[in-house]
């Protein structure tokens, strides 16, 4: 007689995917660098191209999703697009979801995110129960983080280790309820001391002028004005409301200057940056009114700015033209950085001055549980930061070379002076000592030694910091 497997459909297909994974792992000549084969990237750094890619195209979906413990079982290279697609249906969400489409759920948490509900529950780690992680020694390990896991380490070292210590492959995280819609108020503030003061208190209070928040964040246009933007789920919006659409001809950031108040479905109001890349769509036309009604609706998408800019950088032609036309050069400056919420006027103000990059970003942030330790990316669990976020390019001096990151190293210098650090997504210019004095060295060390031994995934300061 054939025994009856007692396992859920979803189960069955994760444990084949996971077999053919590690098979193919397995058929790598061993001592070969690997990394991922991936078709898309929310990177702003040069891949390694010399590594074997292993095919984990397979790994976007999500397996199952639990409405009465309020989790989901997820293949860690789901977007989140797909991830939200499953889960509104159920009246639920992550708890962070951060603000691209096309970020996967194993990226934002090995390489970090956050989004405007990070103020109440931080990052999307935090709300991860367990993994399955495909480890650089070839081991599909399950790490829960519990007091008896023997792998407690790695569950806890593997946010920020961008791929370095191992690929996750399946993540069980927590969800919370939504509400359909998410009434807006954009506020503005006409120092950065007043948003800053503005931001603290929210925060605290999770209310503004008698109602909830659920969101906040805030856009900075110039040092004189800057917005708070609070949102709260609703399930009704007020008589004769209805909320806007900015997946057309609309855009978003604009509406921050214009309207005081907005709603946007929930489904909406998670991919409200998206449609423009934040404001990035303009460099291409993209936010013309004659451009924007021939683009294709379906390409207003984050995704398809992204495959443009990777070409553009690739040949480098904006500089090339701009060497042709004796005009100056532009070194891209494309960083997310947190600080403490203190000194988050100390840090506009250095940078309207020194770097002059408008609109910018600002998203508050707060460890969840005080008690856990993240060591790659250590916060002080008593301390809300903001997180600033900035995403352009900075004409150069005649005779200076963009490649020498000037503009970002003297960024990277202020931040660190601030108690403060950077997201390593995009390129970074830290020597080793400094580097591993931000980003848990010793300890990093212990978890490569035990989980790549060999070294076959390239350590986190050569991915995100050497050249090759």
């Amino acid at each position: 007689m054939t025994a009856v497997s007692q396992e859920a459909p979803w189960q069955q297909r994760y444990a084949t995917l996971r077999e053919r994974l590690q098979a193919e792992y397995q058929a790598i000549p061993p001592g070969t660098p690997i990394r991922l084969a991936k078709r898309t990237s929310n990177l702003f750094r040069p891949r390694d191209a010399a590594a074997l890619g292993l095919d984990v195209a397979a790994f976007d979906g999500v397996l199952h999703v639990d409405p009465v413990t309020r989790t989901a079982e997820v293949l860690g290279m789901t977007t989140y697009e797909h991830l939200v697609d499953a889960t509104l249906p159920y009246g639920l969400m992550p708890m962070c979801v951060p603000q691209l489409r096309t970020i996967t759920l194993g990226g934002a948490v090995t390489g970090l995110g956050i989004e405007s509900a990070s103020f109440r529950n931080g990052t999307p780690h935090e709300s991860v129960l367990e993994m399955d992680i495909l480890t650089g020694d070839g081991r599909i390990l399950t790490v829960t983080g519990a007091d008896d896991d023997p792998h407690r380490d790695l569950f806890y070292g593997f946010p920020n280790s961008y791929g370095s210590l191992g690929y996750a492959l399946r993540l069980r995280i927590e969800l919370e309820p939504t509400r359909p819609y998410v009434l807006l108020r954009h506020v503005r503030y006409a120092t950065a001391e007043a948003m800053t003061e503005a931001i603290a208190q929210i925060a605290q209070e999770r209310s503004f002028e008698g109602r909830a928040v659920d969101f906040l964040d805030g856009t900075v246009f110039s040092a004189d004005e800057q917005y708070l933007t609070v949102g709260t789920m609703v399930d009704e919006l007020p008589a004769g409301m209805a909320p806007s659409d900015y997946t057309g001809m609309g855009i978003y950031y604009r509406s921050i200057q214009q309207r005081t108040i907005d709603a946007l479905t929930i489904h909406d109001y998670l991919w409200r940056w998206d449609t423009d890349w934040f404001w990035c769509s303009r460099a291409f036309g993209a936010q013309k009114p004659a451009i924007r009604r021939l683009w294709p609706k379906s390409r207003l998408r984050s995704d398809v700015y992204w495959k443009i800019i990777a070409f553009e950088r690739r040949h480098d032609l904006s500089n090339r033209v701009a060497r042709r036309r004796g005009r100056p050069v532009r070194e891209a400056v494309v960083q997310d950085i947190e600080v403490p919420v203190d000194r988050l006027p100390e840090f506009l103000d250095f940078f309207h001055r020194e770097v002059g990059i408008e609109p910018v970003w600002v998203c508050p942030l707060r460890q969840r549980d005080p008690q856990a330790r993240w060591p790659l990316y250590e916060f002080d669990p008593e301390v809300l930061y903001v997180n600033v976020g900035f995403w352009s390019t900075v004409a150069l001096p005649e005779g200076v070379d963009p490649s020498d990151g000037s503009v970002n190293r003297r960024i990277e210098e202020m931040v660190t002076k601030l108690d403060g650090r950077k997201s390593l997504y995009s390129t970074a210019f830290y020597d080793r000592a400094t580097f591993w004095s931000i980003y848990g060295g010793d300890e990093y060390a212990g978890l490569k030694d035990n989980y790549d031994p060999q070294g076959r995934l390239r350590d986190l300061y050569a991915k995100v910091v050497e050249r090759q």
